[in-house]
């Protein structure tokens, strides 16, 4: 199983929400345990329960009010290309801390160049970027748990 195939895997256990996944094969085994709730979809919830699911749509009507404010900087962010997260992990800007940054603001990119390190599952994975342009913003701080299709960089298109 190579990198590409794990990262694929990790992808997966994240969307899916599983809590575990193991795989054995001849000389290689990997398990990917996530920390993450189990989600459970029960479509007749007994009238005890029913209550329940109030709270929740609450918060997120919450949160819809909060949005319509910062979309004004969503707008202005729209000529910008969005490198996302392939994985859930930690964020590294640089290979350790007393190395430089991958890549820092105004700075020139192309494809496949490394931008970032996401360590999972203690893995170090090179992130390399997909899109050529120059970074606008680094949304997320060094050291940074990051979840899956997170933005990390905002890169403008050259």
């Amino acid at each position: 199983m190579d990198i590409k195939q794990i990262q694929e895997l990790i992808k997966f256990v994240s969307r899916s929400g599983v809590n575990e996944v193991a795989i054995e094969q001849e000389n290689f085994k990997i398990t990917i345990k996530t920390n993450q709730e189990p989600v459970y979809v029960n479509a007749a919830l007994p009238q005890a329960l029913a209550p329940q699911p109030v709270a929740p749509v609450a918060a997120p009507v919450a949160q819809a009010a909060a949005a319509p404010a910062p979309s004004t900087p969503a707008e202005d962010n729209s000529k910008y290309i969005t490198i996302k997260s392939p994985m859930i992990g930690t964020f590294y800007r640089s290979a350790s801390p007393d190395k430089p940054s991958f890549v820092n603001v105004g700075d020139e990119i192309g494809v496949g160049k490394v931008i970032c390190i996401v360590e999972a599952m203690k893995l170090f994975n090179e992130i390399e970027s997909e899109v050529s342009g120059r970074i606008v913003k680094v949304l997320v701080d060094n050291a940074s748990p990051i979840e899956y299709d997170q933005p990390l960089f905002l890169v403008e298109p050259i």
